[in-house]
């Protein structure tokens, strides 16, 4: 006789204009119960009952990053904007700017480090080659506010950024090539260049991977570092280097050394279409996937490409 137990789980939640459906689509993504356990977990619930509650100022500040360009005071009227018939606040921007510090950085990087992820679904194309889950690392810069704070750590450039005059950071990612997800992210100074910046990312990487990579993080130790974690490499190499032939194959590609690394080289011609026009450049791709049989030289070419897509 088969029996069944039926577990039935009561949530309260909040009412009125706080009220987790009020937030759009955000808590289809992040549930309340989700950013009220990283609350709990990082101790950042109010004391007392606010006009703007932990939980909304978290869902405010994910929201402002999704619109940074209009404010607190404009992103708190896009989550607002619905609730007609409330009695709503309208907090000033001084207002919403002590709710973000009140609560600090720490739910947030709770959230980051329990959603960060690949994301990989196994039909979704360019997710998966040859059983290897097909990543990308690569930098950018960010501009931030300026302010007093953010001059104190961050510096400002001169350039054609959008954010001349602003301070700006240095972001490097790790991301999944078929679905675009952030694995992992570090971020700091724009004084720190990007390799110095990617051991922070190791953490990441294990068995299973193959990460896509330009030339700017092609120096021997890196690379190293980075097949040392398990994770296999492709990676683009400067075409002045000099790489030892140690042994030819059949598809083109030849058995190297990388500092202390053993590497197969490819060398061949990537044509790059743009709104700008044609451009056909010379490409040398290093692999530590050295079994030319099982890893055609033509197929590593087609999959570095790869990686602007996920750039």
């Amino acid at each position: 006789m088969d029996t069944q137990s039926v577990i039935t789980r009561t949530i309260t939640v909040s009412g009125g204009r706080f009220a987790p459906g009020h937030l759009g689509e955000l808590t289809q993504h992040l549930p309340f119960e989700m950013v009220d356990e990283a609350l709990t977990a990082t101790r950042t619930t109010q004391s007392r009952l606010r006009d703007l509650p932990s939980r909304v100022v978290v869902y405010l500040l994910l929201a402002a990053c999704l619109f940074p360009e209009i404010g607190y005071p404009g992103v708190w009227r896009k989550l607002t904007v619905s609730l007609t018939g409330l009695p709503l606040v309208t907090p000033t921007t001084s207002g919403l700017a002590q709710a973000r510090r009140r609560i600090g950085v720490a739910p947030l990087r709770w959230l980051f480090d329990l959603l960060r992820g690949p994301a990989a679904t196994v039909g979704q194309r360019g997710t998966w080659w040859r059983g290897l889950l097909v990543c990308a690392i690569d930098g950018t810069i960010l501009t931030v506010p300026d302010n007093p704070r953010m001059l104190a750590r961050f510096t400002k450039h001169p350039g054609n950024h959008g954010g001349t005059g602003y301070p700006q950071i240095r972001l490097v990612a790790l991301l999944a090539c078929g679905t675009r997800t952030l694995i992992d992210a570090v971020f700091g100074p724009t004084t720190t260049g990007e390799t110095t910046y990617t051991p922070h990312l190791l953490r990441s990487l294990r068995p299973g991977m193959i990460l896509l990579a330009d030339r700017n993080f092609g120096a021997k130790d890196l690379i190293t570092e980075i097949a040392d974690t398990g994770a296999d490499v492709l990676v683009r190499l400067k075409n002045g280097r000099k790489m030892p032939v140690l042994a030819r194959y059949p598809d083109g590609s030849y058995l190297s050394m990388l500092g202390r690394l053993l590497v197969r080289v490819v060398e061949c011609e990537i044509t790059i279409s743009t709104t700008a026009g044609r451009h056909t450049g010379v490409y040398r791709l290093a692999t530590t996937l050295t079994d030319h049989h099982h890893y055609p030289a033509a197929e590593l070419i087609t999959l570095y490409h790869h990686r602007w897509g996920a750039t």
